[in-house]
């Protein structure tokens, strides 16, 4: 019987204009009713629907990537583009961004080391990509921001979650993770295979697809509600109904398949094997791409449907397909065993049960159509010799795609090796490769190549100079010394360890122009309504820790130096000579320190860590002066300097040693020398300092969140883009667990510096979610500072 209209979906339309296997679809959003498709022939296509017809209008053809696009995603209308924008990762390690109406990308973004292979767009400009060099990297407008690192295989999958701040990635290694503010929050373990797909259901709940032939619905907060079965295969796209939780899944089964209410609804097959991509239009259509190079459109609406004729000419397609028995995509098959034709006078069970029969010696597959109340022939199942190699790159080797995977033997009785090899790929470099990685004889170079060579028959892609540009030096990224911050010394601003104002003759500030110092603490700062002068940031110069009592030091070093193991005691005479350095830093003495001295101090500071604080304490101190800052910040020594320095930050040790190395290096800022050494180093010491958020010690988040500021001051001299980020993202980081008030008046003066004059970090800084992060500050009523300075951030925001 025939069922009522919106319970079938029936072909609408089949589209061709790609000449190999469509990759990737997502709706457009200019014309409406649009969409865009990607290939491995290297174009992105906009398809527009037909007025008159029921079918789809090629508006334009983009080019601009030098191998094949796998994934597209379109970026929402900004005042700059109206429209909107299309952007497309490919092979080529690229990123193309287009405009709806040129076939020339208008930026290219450049940066991954191997396939991009998913993308996902997020409010205010933001684009998320993963890619097979197990990372995936946050863009705002041409520029890299930061780059998510934790997967142990290809990302596959990537999608912003509506939540400001929350991303999500699906990998090869079996694993999703979940980012907030561009550190991984929590990992979703229970796929079983790759994950090659992720949908978003809610702000709480999303939908991932696998290798494992299963899809999952899961929680944010980390639970698997419930695993759906029914592919028989890969699976590789899944898409989400509108404003409902229903949805599809295609993927190497020949498959599209439509859930609803959690069970599979519907099956369709397709005369191709690997149904790479689908994705819903408004109207509620589905659009899928295979490995056939045909787009299909599958509709509900009666008006929409394709005419007979056009069906017939789907299901004689269908019929005619050769299906291969070894991809199990119909079970074990045992020819002898199959019924003849009179099986099929059996009506199925269930929309998509197949059922094999045998006929004058051919096996025929059909298909049950509930709505049609028929089986539908979807193909011949052909034995394979299992000799010819499926050119549709489906070989999967550590996760990630290729035309052929070889095994080699290299002697009898040694192990085999696999040798993964794409069609682009130059035969020598990846015969020379292949013996590197497998500690091989070189001799075997001139065999491997001929053997890649003899058994690729020679299918070689015409390969493009840029595919080999130089591996280092993907653009967007930091490159020490090219922007070496103001070589000003500034001021040190008499900040202290307790967050008081302790004045003495070491302070050398010059008041700001409110008058008023608003780093002096309790009483000092009055507010006058009147005043709404903001003088709290852009910061200019670096805070330091500068309350020194000499004598309590020396007396703790005198102590502890008397119970250390004799190969670390100091002689009397080097504590004389600590002394005299402490006092040529501390402006008791206008002598300058000698070699000799910071040899000492070189010494003391590698004491074990039970000891070793008073002597860090030292150091904090006398990196302040200038001699000491260029010895231990120049070119020649710096390595080991900052290799001990960030040894102390373990979150394990002495809470002591951290709080001290903290302070270290934020007075390490007051010197030309210092400051380009920390912005060499802003990776890893930023990575490492970030992990003393964990104790929930005050005076340590005080000097973790100078840290921060002390580089806010240095990025907001220079346009450095990726350090803006993760500045900002150690800032959201720290504020989640931070209590004291001062520790956050620091990371909001931190925060106004990065974000003034710079619309870029403005715009990171809310699809961080920082503005609903600080939002409760601005009502602390004390100290006054933290209110004030919080209302000045929220208004730039």
């Amino acid at each position: 019987a025939m069922a009522g209209e919106g319970s079938t979906f029936r072909l609408r339309c089949s589209l061709l204009g790609h000449g190999q296997d469509v990759r990737g679809l997502t709706r457009g959003l200019f014309p409406e009713g649009s969409f865009v498709s990607v290939s491995r022939d290297r174009t992105a296509r906009l398809w527009a629907p037909d007025g008159l017809n029921r079918g789809f209008t090629e508006m334009h053809c983009m080019s601009g990537h030098s191998n094949f696009v796998s994934c597209v995603c379109i970026i929402p209308p900004s005042d700059l583009y109206p429209r909107g924008l299309i952007a497309t990762g490919g092979n080529d390690h690229n990123i193309c961004i287009f405009t709806v109406d040129s076939p020339a990308p208008l930026y290219v973004l450049k940066g991954h080391k191997n396939t991009v292979c998913s993308l996902s767009s997020g409010k205010f400009g933001t684009l998320l990509s993963g890619s097979w060099d197990t990372t995936a990297k946050v863009w705002l407008n041409d520029r890299c921001m930061m780059t998510l690192q934790g997967h142990t295989a290809a990302i596959w999958a990537v999608k912003i979650l509506p939540e400001q701040g929350l991303m999500l990635t699906g990998s090869a290694d079996k694993t999703i993770k979940l980012w907030k503010a561009g550190r991984c929050e929590r990992t979703f373990t229970g796929h079983e295979d790759c994950v090659r797909g992720l949908a978003i259901l809610s702000e709480m709940e999303f939908l991932s697809c696998a290798n494992d032939a299963s899809v999952r619905r899961w929680q944010i907060s980390g639970e698997c509600l419930q695993v759906y079965y029914g592919h028989t295969n890969y699976i590789y796209s899944i898409s989400v109904f509108p404003r409902c939780k229903d949805f599809v899944t295609t993927g190497e089964d020949r498959s599209l398949r439509i859930w609803k209410q959690g069970e599979c609804a519907q099956t369709i097959r397709l005369p191709a094997q690997s149904v790479w991509c689908c994705c819903v239009l408004d109207n509620g259509d589905i659009v899928v791409g295979a490995s056939d190079g045909i787009i299909r459109v599958f509709t509900e609406s009666l008006e929409r449907t394709a005419s007979a004729e056009e069906i017939q000419a789907f299901e004689n397609e269908l019929a005619q397909a050769s299906i291969d028995p070894k991809t199990g995509d119909l079970g074990d098959i045992n020819a002898d065993d199959l019924p003849g034709r009179e099986h099929l006078k059996d009506p199925g069970t269930r929309d998509g049960q197949t059922r094999l029969i045998k006929d004058n010696g051919k096996v025929e597959a059909y298909q049950w159509s509930v709505s049609e109340g028929r089986w539908i022939k979807i193909g011949d199942v052909v034995g394979s010799s299992g000799a010819t190699q499926q050119t549709s790159g489906k070989v999967l080797f550590e996760g990630k795609e290729y035309d052929y995977v070889f095994t080699i033997d290299v002697n009898e009785n040694g192990p085999s090796y696999k040798l993964p090899y794409n069609i682009t790929d130059d035969p020598w470099l990846t015969a020379y490769n292949f013996l590197q990685k497998n500690d091989l004889n070189p001799m075997f170079l001139d065999q491997v190549a001929k053997f890649i060579m003899d058994n690729t028959k020679g299918q070689t892609l015409l390969s493009t100079s840029n595919q080999f540009s130089d591996p280092f030096t993907g653009a967007g990224r930091y490159v020490p010394g090219s922007s070496s911050g103001s070589s000003t010394i500034p001021g040190a601003d008499p900040f202290t360890g307790a967050g008081r104002y302790v004045p003495g003759s070491a302070s050398n500030t010059i008041p700001p122009v409110g008058g008023v110092d608003p780093f002096t603490g309790m009483d000092a700062y009055q507010s006058a309504a009147a005043k709404v002068e903001n003088i709290y940031f852009p910061k200019k110069d670096a805070v330091t820790f500068d309350q020194a009592n000499p004598t309590q030091i020396l007396g703790k070093l005198k102590e502890l130096n008397g119970s250390a193991a004799e190969e670390h005691k100091l002689t009397e005479d080097d504590l004389i000579i600590l002394e005299k350095l402490l006092s040529a830093t501390c402006n008791t003495s206008t002598e300058t320190p000698t070699a000799q001295q910071l040899q000492t101090l070189w010494r003391a500071i590698n004491w074990p860590e039970d000891i070793v604080f008073p002597a860090l304490d030292i150091l904090r101190l006398s990196v302040r002066h200038p001699t000491v800052n260029e010895n231990f910040c120049s070119e020649k020594e710096h390595v080991q300097f900052i290799i001990l320095l960030l040894k102390f930050l373990n979150p394990k040790g002495k809470q002591a040693n951290q709080l001290l190395a903290l302070r270290a290096l934020c007075n390490c800022f007051v010197s030309h020398a210092g400051q380009k050494l920390m912005m060499e180093q802003r990776d890893e010491i930023m990575t490492q300092a970030i992990e003393t958020k964990s104790g929930n010690n005050k005076n340590i988040h005080i000097a973790l969140a100078t840290l921060t500021l002390n580089y806010a001051v240095c990025l907001h001299k220079v346009n450095n883009v990726e350090g803006k980020a993760q500045c900002l993202s150690v800032i959201s980081t720290v504020m989640e667990v931070v209590q004291d008030l001062e520790a956050i008046f620091r990371l909001l003066v931190a925060l106004g510096t990065l974000i003034s004059d710079d619309t870029n970090a403005v715009q990171l800084a809310k699809s961080l979610g920082v503005d609903s992060q600080i939002k409760k500050y601005a009502s602390v009523s004390e100290p006054a500072k933290v209110k004030e300075c919080c209302r000045f951030v929220l208004n730039l925001l």
